[in-house]
C-alpha cells in the first residue's frame, strides 16, 4: 500500500549541503527529499513509521483475516485461491496457523467449505433474471467450474453432489452447466464415481441435448458400480451406444459374449447383404478384436486371470455352426462369415496375432486348425467373396505355413484352385486387384505352394505382368522383364529407369547386362514411341555407338524427327561430347526440322554443331526459310548473299502491303521485324567492309523502303508507316555512310530529283539534326580538352620553374654533410625528388653517364626503388607501345636517366581526375575506341588518338558536370 500520508521523517541536511549553500547535484538533492533514516522500525510482528505529526503502526493480518478481507470485497475467487495456497503450504507470511500439517489442512478445508457454500448461494442470488438465456449461461459458466474444481481438489465429492448440487438444482440453467462441467473431469479419470441421482440427471441432460457421443465417452470412464445398469443398457440400445453397452457388460458382469450375440443379430443381415457399415456399427468388431488380444474394450485391460477364459469363450462363440436364434435357411458359421464380410484383412490380422500368443497352448493349436478349416469352407465354397478377400485368406495361410514351427495343414489343391480363380482369363473385372492379391500371396511365401512354370504360364495368359516380373527376377531373366514393362499399360514409363539401373548399377553380371542391352536395342522403336525424350537419353548414355544404325532402321519420319530432336537437344545430365554424329545425320535432322517445325530452325542452327554450311544452306533455301538461309550465309562469310536473301524477303512483304486494299497491322509489324533484322545484319558487318561494300548494302535497302512510297495507290497510313521505317534506315546508315553520299543518292532519285523540296524535307531535316548534334558534341569536346591541356601545361611550367629544396643537409650515399667536404672537384647535386648527393659519390655508384659531352646524373635512391637499370628499359618498351600516338617522341632515341627520373617524378606530382598519363595511352586508346564504337558505330573508322580522347572526355565531363562535380 502507498503511505505518502504518513510523511516520514528524514535527515536531509547532509544531502542538500545547506552549510555550503546547497551546492550539490540535482540527483543528490533528490535523494535528500526521499531518503529516510531511523524512521522505520519493526518489533513483535509490527512495523512502526515515524511521521512528522504522528507515529503509525502496521500489523500483519492472520490467514483468516486475510481471507475475510477478500470476502468483504466480494472477491470470492481470490479468497479461494489464497486459502488453497495456505492449504498447499505455498503462501508467504502466514500468521495464525499452528499444529501439524493435517490439522492445519483440516482447519483451512473447513473454511474453504464455508466459502464454497457461500459462493454457491451468492451465485444463485446474483444470477441475472432478465435478458437472454445466453447471459445467464455465461454467468454460471464463469462460476460453477470454480466450485466444482475446488470441491474435487479438496476431495469433497459428498459436498459437491449433495449440498452444492441441491443448491444448483434450484435453477435449471445452473443445473445443466453443473452437469456439463463434470465431463472433462470424468474423461480425465479425476472423477470416477457419481451418485445415482446425479448420474441419472447426467444421462437425461446429455440425451436432451443430443450429445450422445459425449455421454458414451463419459460412461466408459465411470465406475460401473455407480451406474444404474438397467437404465444405462436401455439407453445405449435405444441410441446405438455400442461402446458403452459393451463396457457395461464386460466390466459390470464379466460377460463378453452376450453383447456380441445381440449386436450380430442387428448387424449381420445388412452386412451379409452387401451393405457397408458406417459410424458406430464398427464398434462390436473392435470389441471382438480386443477380446482376442486380451484387452478390455474400449479402455484398459482384462484381468490376467480372465484372459484365457475370455479368449476361449470368444473362439467358441466364433466357430459356432449356427447362431442361437438363427433361421432355418441361415448359412453355417454366421459369425465368421460376418467378420469376413466386414473387413477380411483386419480379421485375419487379428487371428495371426492371436496365433502368436497361443503357440505353446495345445488347445489353441486345435483352435487354429479349426479356424483355418472354417475359413476355407466359408470362403472357397462360396462365390460372394471378392478376389481380394480370397487372396487375403491365402496370403494369411501362406504366411502361417511358412513359419518354422507351423502345425497347420492346408490341402495344396486349394492353392491351385485359388491360382485358377485369380488368373482366370475370362474374368476382366478387378484385374489389378486380382494381380495385387496374387503378388502379395507370392511375396508372403506362397510361391512354394505352386509349380513355377505353370504359374508363369498362367500369369502371362492373364496379363499379370507384375507377377511375371516377380518370377523372371527370381530366375535372373532380367531381359524378359523389359517386355513386362512394355506390355503393362500402368508401368510403361518405368521401363527406362529399369534398363538404366540394370546397365549402370553394380550387382549384375556381364552376361545379364548384355542380355538386357540387346533386348533394349531390339525394342528401341517401341521405346521411342513411348517417350522420345527418355529414349534419347537412354541411347545417348548406353547406345551411343549404335545411333547411326538406329536412325537407319527407323522408318517413321516423324518418329525419327522426334528422336533426333531429343538427341541433339542439350539437357542437364547428358554429356553431349559423348554423342558424335556425322554431318549427314545433322543435316537430315535439319531437313526434318524444316518440314515439321520450321519456326525453330533458326534458333536450332545457332546452337547446333557438326553441320556443313553449303549443304545446310541448300536445305533452308529448298524450304524457303529466308532468315535461316541469311544466317548461314553470314556465318559462311557471304555478307552480300545474306543481305540479298533478307532484302528479297522484305521486298516481297512490301509488295503484299501495296497489293492489299486495306492496311493490315500484323503485316506492318512483320515488315518492321524483317527490316530490323536486315538493319542488324548490315550493322554487324559494316565495320569490316570498305566504303563501296557498305554502300552496296545500305543503298539497296534504302531504295527498297523508298520505292513503295512512289506508288500513287498507297494509302495515307501506309505512307506514314513507310516514312517512319525509312527514317530508321537513314539514322542507322548515317553511322557508316557519309551524309553527302546519302543526300546525293536521294536527290538522284527520279521521283525526288524532279519533285519539290517539300517531298524530301523530312529526310533532309532528320539528317541535318544528326549532323548538328555531332558537330555540337565535337565542339564541346574540343573546348573541354583545350581547357585540360592549358591546365596541364600551367602545372608543368610551375613544376619546372619551382626551386629545389633538399630534404636533408647530408649526402644520401656517404651520409656526410656536404659543407664539410674539402674536395674542390666535388660538386653538390640536388634532384627534384629532394635527395642530395656528392658528385663523386654518385660516380662511385655508377649513377652518372656522359652523353654528347654532357654529364647526365640519376638519383641513386629513386633509381634503386625503381629496380635499377630497368627504368630505361621499361620506358623504352612503353614508348614502343605508344606508336603513332606519341609521334612527338618517336624522333628521339632515348631520354637520359635524369630526364626519365624527372619525368616520372612529374607524373607522380601531377596526378589528377581529368589528366591522362602517358602510360595509359595504348590501353586507353583501345578501351575508349571500343566503348565509343558500341555507343556510336559511326566512330569505328576514326583512327586519331586525339579525336577518340576528345569524344571520350566529352562524355566524362558531361556526366561530372551533371553530377555537380569537377
Amino acid at each position: 500500500i502507498e503511505i505518502p500520508e504518513v510523511q516520514l521523517v528524514y535527515n536531509s541536511s547532509h544531502f542538500k549541503s545547506l552549510a555550503t549553500g546547497g551546492n550539490v547535484s540535482e540527483a543528490l538533492a533528490l535523494v535528500g527529499e526521499k531518503a529516510c533514516y531511523q524512521s522505520i522500525s519493526s518489533c513483535g510482528g509490527q512495523i512502526f513509521y515515524l511521521g512528522t505529526k504522528s507515529v503509525h503502526v502496521m500489523t500483519l493480518r492472520s490467514w483468516r483475516e486475510r481471507v475475510d478481507h477478500l470476502l468483504k470485497q466480494e472477491r470470492l475467487t481470490d479468497a479461494l485461491a489464497l486459502a488453497w495456497s495456505f492449504y498447499e503450504g505455498k503462501a508467504k507470511a502466514v500468521v495464525g496457523l499452528s499444529g501439524d500439517t493435517s490439522k492445519r489442512k483440516a482447519v483451512i478445508a473447513d473454511r474453504m467449505v464455508e466459502i464454497l457454500l457461500h459462493y454457491a448461494d451468492r451465485t444463485l442470488k446474483k444470477c441475472p433474471d432478465q435478458g437472454k438465456i445466453q447471459v445467464m449461461e455465461q454467468h454460471f459458466q464463469d462460476v460453477v467450474p470454480v466450485i466444482v474444481d475446488y470441491c474435487l481438489l479438496l476431495q469433497r465429492t459428498d459436498l459437491l453432489f449433495n449440498q452444492i448440487y441441491d443448491k444448483m438444482s434450484e435453477n435449471s440453467v445452473a443445473k445443466g452447466i453443473f452437469l456439463e462441467c463434470l465431463e472433462p473431469y470424468i474423461l480425465s479419470d479425476k472423477l470416477m464415481g457419481i451418485t445415482a441421482q446425479v448420474m441419472k440427471d447426467l444421462l437425461l441432460h446429455f440425451q436432451d441435448k443430443n450429445r450422445l457421443e459425449n455421454l458414451e465417452a463419459c460412461i466408459v470412464h465411470m465406475d460401473v458400480t455407480s451406474l444404474d445398469i438397467q437404465q444405462v443398457v436401455l439407453l445405449c440400445w435405444e441410441n446405438h451406444l455400442y461402446d458403452a453397452m459393451i463396457y457395461v457388460y464386460n466390466s459390470g458382469m464379466n460377460d463378453f459374449i452376450s453383447p456380441m450375440e445381440k449386436l450380430f443379430k442387428v448387424i449381420a443381415p445388412p452386412l451379409n447383404a452387401g451393405k457397408s457399415l458406417t459410424g458406430t456399427e464398427f464398434f462390436p468388431f473392435k470389441g471382438f478384436y480386443c477380446c482376442l488380444a486380451g484387452r478390455a474394450y474400449p479402455l484398459g485391460d482384462i484381468p490376467e486371470d480372465l484372459v484365457p477364459l475370455v479368449k476361449n469363450q470368444v473362439f467358441e462363440f466364433l466357430i459356432r455352426l449356427h447362431s442361437a436364434e438363427g433361421s432355418v435357411d441361415e448359412e453355417v458359421y454366421p459369425y465368421v462369415r460376418t467378420l469376413l464380410h466386414f473387413d477380411t484383412r483386419e480379421f485375419l490380422n487379428v487371428l495371426a496375432l492371436t496365433f502368436e500368443d497361443f503357440k505353446n497352448d495345445k488347445q489353441a493349436v486345435e483352435y487354429q486348425q479349426r479356424i483355418v478349416d472354417i475359413l476355407l469352407k466359408v470362403m472357397v465354397e462360396n462365390s460372394d467373396f471378392t478376389p481380394s478377400q480370397v487372396g487375403c485368406l491365402f496370403t494369411f495361410l501362406a504366411r502361417q505355413l511358412a513359419k518354422p514351427n507351423n502345425t497347420l495343414f492346408v490341402n495344396r489343391t486349394l492353392f491351385d484352385q485359388v491360382l485358377e480363380f485369380l488368373c482366370s482369363p475370362d474374368d476382366d473385372s478387378r484385374h489389378s486387384e486380382r494381380q495385387q492379391v496374387l503378388l502379395e500371396l507370392l511375396q508372403a511365401g506362397g510361391i512354394v505352394q505352386f509349380e513355377e512354370s505353370r504359374l508363369i504360364q498362367m500369369a502371362e495368359k492373364a496379363e499379370f505382368y507384375q507377377i511375371c516380373e516377380f518370377m523372371y527376377e527370381r530366375e535372373l531373366r532380367y531381359d524378359k522383364i523389359i517386355g513386362c514393362y512394355l506390355h503393362d499399360p500402368v508401368r510403361k514409363e518405368e521401363v527406362f529407369n529399369y534398363i538404366h539401373n540394370i546397365l549402370s548399377m553394380p550387382g549384375y553380371s556381364a552376361e545379364e547386362k548384355q542380355s538386357v542391352w540387346q533386348k533394349a536395342l531390339e525394342h528401341i522403336e517401341e521405346l521411342l514411341l513411348l517417350s522420345p525424350c527418355k529414349a534419347a537419353d537412354l541411347v545417348a548414355i548406353h547406345f551411343s555407338e549404335q545411333i547411326e544404325s538406329i536412325i537407319t532402321n527407323l522408318q517413321d519420319q516423324f518418329l525419327l524427327f522426334q528422336f533426333l530432336k531429343s538427341l541433339l537437344d542439350p539437357r542437364e545430365g547428358i554429356n553431349q561430347d559423348l554423342i558424335h554424329l556425322p554431318p549427314g545425320i545433322t543435316e537430315q535432322f535439319i531437313e526434318l526440322l524444316c518440314q515439321y517445325s520450321p519456326d525453330q530452325v533458326l534458333e536450332t542452327l545457332k546452337v547446333l554443331e557438326y553441320c556443313r554450311l553449303e549443304e545446310t544452306i541448300q536445305i533452308t533455301q529448298k524450304h524457303q526459310l529466308h532468315e535461316a538461309s541469311s544466317y548461314l550465309l553470314e556465318k559462311k562469310g557471304d555478307i552480300h548473299g545474306a543481305f540479298l536473301v533478307m532484302l528479297e524477303r522484305l521486298q516481297s512483304k512490301l509488295l503484299m502491303l501495296m497489293q492489299d486494299d486495306e492496311t493490315e497491322l500484323p503485316l506492318l509489324e512483320n515488315i518492321e521485324d524483317t527490316l530490323m533484322k536486315t538493319i542488324a545484319l548490315c550493322q554487324r558487318n559494316s565495320h569490316n567492309l570498305d566504303q563501296q561494300q557498305r554502300e552496296a548494302l545500305w543503298f539497296p535497302l534504302l531504295e527498297a523502303m523508298m520505292s513503295p512510297q512512289k506508288l500513287s495507290g498507297s494509302s495515307q497510313s501506309e505512307l506514314l508507316a513507310l516514312k517512319s521505317l525509312t527514317m530508321q534506315v537513314l539514322n542507322n546508315m548515317a553511322a557508316f555512310i557519309a551524309l553527302p553520299s546519302i543526300l546525293q543518292r536521294i536527290l538522284q532519285d527520279p521521283v525526288y530529283g524532279k519533285g519539290k523540296l517539300g517531298e524530301i524535307q523530312g529526310l533532309v531535316l532528320g539528317m541535318l539534326d544528326t549532323f548538328n548534334y555531332e558537330q555540337t558534341l565535337l565542339e564541346t569536346t574540343t573546348n573541354l580538352l583545350n581547357h585540360d591541356l592549358h591546365w596541364s601545361l600551367c602545372n608543368l611550367r610551375a613544376s619546372v620553374t619551382r626551386g629545389l629544396t633538399p630534404k636533408q643537409d647530408y649526402c644520401c650515399i656517404c651520409l656526410q654533410q656536404y659543407k664539410r667536404r674539402q674536395e674542390t672537384a666535388d660538386e653538390i647535386i640536388v634532384f627534384s625528388c629532394g635527395h642530395l648527393y656528392h658528385s663523386l659519390c654518385l660516380l662511385s655508384k655508377e649513377c652518372g653517364t656522359v652523353t654528347k659531352g654532357l654529364m647526365r646524373w640519376m638519383c641513386y635512391k629513386c633509381n634503386s626503388s625503381n629496380k635499377g637499370g630497368k627504368l630505361s628499359e621499361n620506358f623504352s618498351e612503353l614508348k614502343k607501345g605508344m606508336g603513332a600516338s606519341l609521334a612527338q617522341a618517336s624522333s628521339e632515341s632515348l631520354l637520359d636517366p635524369q630526364q626519365i627520373q624527372a619525368f616520372d617524378q612529374l607524373c607522380r606530382l601531377n596526378r589528377g581526375t581529368s589528366r591522362v598519363r602517358t602510360t595509359c595511352f595504348p590501353f586507353g586508346f583501345k578501351l575508349v575506341k571500343g566503348i565509343l564504337h558500341d555507343c556510336c558505330p559511326a566512330l569505328s573508322s576514326i583512327g586519331s588518338l586525339h579525336t577518340i580522347y576528345t569524344l571520350f572526355f566529352t562524355c566524362v565531363k558531361v556526366f561530372l558536370i551533371a553530377a555537380g562535380k569537377r
